[in-house]
Formats: C-alpha cells, sequence, structure tokens
C-alpha cells in the first residue's frame, strides 16, 4: 500500500544556536542564547505523537555523529584545537531538519517504477556541507529494499538542499503526479541555496517525465525578506498548493502551467494584503505540514508561532470557515526548533512509498517514541550556552547521548556501516 510518511528528525543532543545561517532570520537573531536540547527532542516527540494520534504513518531520522571528528580531520583539526567557529560547525544540530536530507519523487512519477532518493549535498554552508555522508547512509540503510534508488548528492558547486525546495501534487498519493523543483537566482544579502543546474540533475537522475516536471524560479524578495527556502512560502500537498502572493518570481506563468498539466488543482494564495512577507516568514505559516488525513481531508499543521500572529491565526480562521480545501487545522509548539530557524516542514522528510518496504527499526508507534523519550530524558543535555561549545564534559555527554540512542534502536554507528 503506497501512502506518505513523514521521517521526522529527532533533535540531536547538540542542538544549540550558534547563528550558523545566513539567511535563516530567526537563527542569527537568536544567536548565542542558551538552547534547551532536551526539550526540543522532546517537542518533536511530541508532534510525531500528534502525527500518529492524526492517523499519519511516522517515521524518524537520527541524529548524527556531533562532533564530526572526521570532517574536522580532513581540516587537519581536532575538536580541542580548532578555532570556536570550526567547533561549532563541526558541533550543528541541523541534521535534525530532515526536509533537507533528501529530495524524494515517488514511484508513480519515475520511469522506472522505483522510488528515487537523492541526499542533499547542502553545499552552500559549512556546517551543513558535511551532513550528507551520514544521511546517505541512513538512506541506504531505510530504504535498501530494491523497489527504493537511493542516490549520492549531485556534486558541488551546485548546491542542493533537498525537499525545502521540491514540492508534489497528485490527484493520490498513489498516483503519478506534478514535481515542482524551485530554485534561487539571488536574494539580496543572502545567498540562493538552490541551484537551477542541481534541481535539473535530480529529475534526470529520477528518471521523471520533463511533461510533469516544472522548474519555477523563487523571487528575489522572499529570499531577501528570509525565506532561505522555498517550504518558508510555500507548501503543496495532493490537489492543494498553499502559498504566499510573492512566493514566486513569475507565479502567473507556473500557475498556468501547473492548471494545464493538472487542472483539478487546487491554489490557495495568501496575498500580501492579508498576511505581510514579514509575518509569513516570522510566523513560519507556510512552513507547516499540509497533510492528507486518513478520512480524506487535507489538514495544515502550523507552528504555535502561527496562532500567535494575529493576521496569520485571523486568515487561517477565516479559510477554514469558508470552502477552502484546508479543513483543519492543528497547532504544535516546536518553539526550541523555531528559534534556530526550522519549523514543522523542516522536521520531516516526505517519502511516499509501502510501509512495509522500509527498514522498521526507522518507523514509529506511540511504544518506539516511549522508549526515544526515555532516553532522551536520561541523556541530552538540559541546556547549551554556546560559548561554552569546549567544554570536554559537555562533547562527552553529547557523544553518550547519541551512542545511547543508537544502542536502544538496535542501529549501529552509521557512519562506519
Amino acid at each position: 500500500m503506497i501512502t506518505e510518511i513523514n521521517f521526522d528528525g529527532i533533535v540531536g543532543p547538540s542542538h544549540n544556536y550558534a547563528g550558523l545561517s545566513p539567511g535563516n532570520l530567526a537563527a542569527t537573531s537568536n544567536r548565542g542564547q542558551i538552547s534547551h536540547p532536551r526539550a526540543a527532542a522532546l517537542q518533536g516527540i511530541a508532534k510525531m505523537r500528534k502525527n500518529l494520534a492524526l492517523g499519519l504513518p511516522q517515521g524518524i531520522l537520527l541524529p548524527h555523529a556531533r562532533p564530526d571528528h572526521r570532517w574536522l580531520a580532513q581540516l587537519g583539526l581536532t575538536y580541542s584545537h580548532a578555532p570556536p567557529h570550526s567547533q561549532a560547525q563541526a558541533l550543528s544540530a541541523s541534521p535534525m531538519w530532515a526536509a533537507n536530507a533528501a529530495t524524494v519523487s515517488p514511484a508513480p512519477d519515475t520511469a522506472d517504477g522505483r522510488c528515487h532518493l537523492t541526499v542533499a549535498n547542502l553545499a552552500t554552508l559549512p556546517h551543513r556541507s558535511h551532513e550528507w555522508p551520514e544521511t546517505l547512509a541512513q538512506l541506504r540503510l531505510a530504504f535498501a529494499a530494491p523497489v527504493f534508488a537511493v542516490h549520492p548528492p549531485v556534486p558541488p558547486p551546485f548546491g542542493d538542499e533537498g525537499a525545502a525546495n521540491h514540492m508534489r501534487l497528485a490527484p493520490r498519493h498513489d498516483a503519478p503526479g506534478v514535481e515542482v523543483f524551485v530554485y534561487g537566482i539571488a536574494g539580496g544579502p543572502f545567498p540562493a541555496r538552490q541551484h537551477p543546474d542541481a534541481s535539473a540533475a535530480i529529475a534526470r537522475r529520477h528518471l521523471l517525465d520533463p511533461e510533469r516536471t516544472l522548474f519555477v524560479q523563487q523571487s528575489e524578495e522572499a529570499i531577501a525578506a528570509g525565506a532561505f527556502h522555498n517550504d518558508v512560502v510555500a507548501v503543496a500537498n495532493g490537489r492543494v498548493l498553499f502559498a504566499h502572493e510573492r512566493a514566486f518570481a513569475d507565479k502567473d506563468r507556473f500557475y498556468t502551467r501547473l492548471r494545464t498539466i493538472l487542472p483539478e488543482v487546487e491554489i490557495v494564495e495568501v496575498p500580501e494584503a492579508a498576511v505581510s512577507l514579514a509575518d509569513a516568514i516570522r510566523s513560519y505559516l507556510f512552513n507547516a505540514q499540509l497533510v492528507s488525513l486518513p478520512g480524506g481531508a487535507t489538514a495544515l499543521i502550523v507552528p504555535s508561532e502561527a496562532r500567535d500572529t494575529p493576521s496569520v491565526w485571523t486568515w487561517l480562521q477565516a479559510h477554514v470557515a469558508g470552502n477552502g480545501p484546508i479543513r483543519q487545522i492543528e497547532v504544535v509548539d516546536v518553539r526550541e526548533s523555531m528559534a534556530n530557524g526550522g519549523g514543522p516542514a523542516c522536521l520531516r522528510l516526505r517519502v511516499v512509498a509501502d510501509p512495509a518496504a522500509i527498514d522498521p527499526r526507522f518507523l514509529v508507534d506511540s511504544a518506539r517514541l516511549d522508549r526515544i523519550a526515555a532516553i532522551v530524558e536520561g541523556y541530552w543535555p538540559e541546556a547549551i550556552d554556546p560559548t561554552l561549545l569546549a567544554q570536554p564534559a559537555l562533547i562527552a555527554q553529547i557523544e553518550a547521548a547519541r551512542r545511547a540512542l543508537l544502542e536502544a534502536l538496535e542501529i549501529v554507528d552509521l557512519r562506519d556501516s
């Protein structure tokens, strides 16, 4: 049975606010603040519990080995002798944002009838550029069945940041869909992280039908305002495209082409006059999970910041009260992730596949989440001051916490697998 499964990144024990991501306004504005890794991970687990309660299949991706000693060794460094900026880059918990793990094309869209996954190279920023080897190891383990094809990253300098810049629309999850790759060109002072050549390479690798594949430019205005990924200003699911008025450089051409390929598409556009681009980015209205519930209704899982932003909450309530396609709003608390620049959609990678074909260690139910939560409560640091990242005791606790989780889930060290 082909269905959509959300694979959430478990927030790692090194979660801290080092402010390493230019263009991510939340991450840079909270630089130097005290983080709470234990609370962050438990918030993510609570979000997964809510998804399960809604009847949605749920998977996990695991924290990476931190510090990344192998990456530091390639730079001729050890953690204890590395400069502070290199220590922060090696210790980053950014793999928690699983939307950047890979781009996924389900079997109904591909010429060979397999589900294709290409791990993202994340080449633009140093602290994320060393994620892909362990992400690739996890994907090859979780999706080892022959119905999957797991690809290594597109080579640099063609920056690729995964599903955060990719959308899929289809009448049903198991029907052929339209895949939309959103790339950037410029964004004022901020880097555009998705290269058009990377998107085109992934589409070719995944054997997609060119007639059902769209390449769309993100607006420079959105990038400059802090939409460092497309999923900060647009999200799609099923027949529904939910986007801000200023998300795309040429929205009229995009919408026309989309309606031609998928006439039943429902485009829900939030006008600037109702919700400013600044409010949309601050609240992460679009960095929400747009999901199909078991009964067929479309729901939107938003962060609590969306409820706390008057213009956003007013628009959402009016939409649900009307005759729009989004029929249900669910609110989750992921404040620790939000403060570092990642909302509910950042925390998950969507894979449309048969759950029976996936390594069961990467799928969860309530009991498995209980086990993970117990490890988090027992091992994760309660707080981290990013000015104290050099402390040996902190590093030892972070490394012991990850080992305890992998042992509890019976998964070997993924960098050695």
